[in-house]
Formats: C-alpha cells, sequence, structure tokens
C-alpha cells in the first residue's frame, strides 16, 4: 500500500510576480480542503518515495490561482500538482503565496 502525508508551511509573500522570503511572522492560510493526490500507478510500480512541493498562489477568497513545482520527483510533481490545484484555502485579506508539501511513503 503507498502511504501519502500532507504538510502545508508558508514559505514565502509575493506582490505582483517578485516573490520574497518574509522577515516577518505571518500567519499561514488555513487550509479549507486539502485535496489528497492520487498517486501515480508508476510510482507504485517503482515505489517511488519522496517529497513534493508546490507553490500556490491564494485568491483573498481562498481559491488556488497558480500553481508552480519548486521541488520533488517528476513522476510524483504532476499528481501533486493537480491535487494542490483543487484544494481550497480560508478566505483572507490579500492574495498570499504559500508552498504545500506532499509526502509520498512506499508503507
Amino acid at each position: 500500500m503507498f502511504k501519502l502525508s500532507l504538510t502545508t508551511i508558508t514559505l514565502a509573500i509575493c506582490a505582483a510576480q517578485v516573490c520574497a522570503q518574509s522577515s516577518q511572522v505571518e500567519e499561514k492560510r488555513p487550509v479549507k480542503r486539502l485535496v489528497q493526490p492520487i498517486v501515480p500507478e508508476l510510482a507504485t510500480k517503482l515505489n517511488l518515495t519522496g517529497t513534493v512541493k508546490i507553490e500556490v498562489t491564494i485568491a483573498p477568497d481562498g481559491a488556488v490561482k497558480t500553481t508552480r513545482v519548486v521541488g520533488g520527483h517528476p513522476v510524483l510533481a504532476s499528481a501533486a500538482e493537480s491535487a494542490a490545484q483543487k484544494s481550497t484555502f480560508q478566505p483572507g485579506p490579500r492574495e498570499t503565496v504559500e508552498v504545500i508539501e506532499f509526502k509520498f511513503s512506499g508503507n
């Protein structure tokens, strides 16, 4: 059986298209619905494990506007990015950027 664990962390705050790591402590946007990725058949056959990091831009209404793979195995990355696109966050006062980590383990 393939096991998947999910973690979210705040990594950066973006204004327009320029991202910079924040020096201030900001609360991460609470996740309203985090969709779990469908593990690709090839990943299961190859017993691939690891973490995929997806940077998401979250609109003020909590919808995911854009996603970008920032790390992880390409076979797992596609599934993780697709799940991140379908996830939603709590509404907030402005657009924010967060990184969602999807941890794939073979157990």
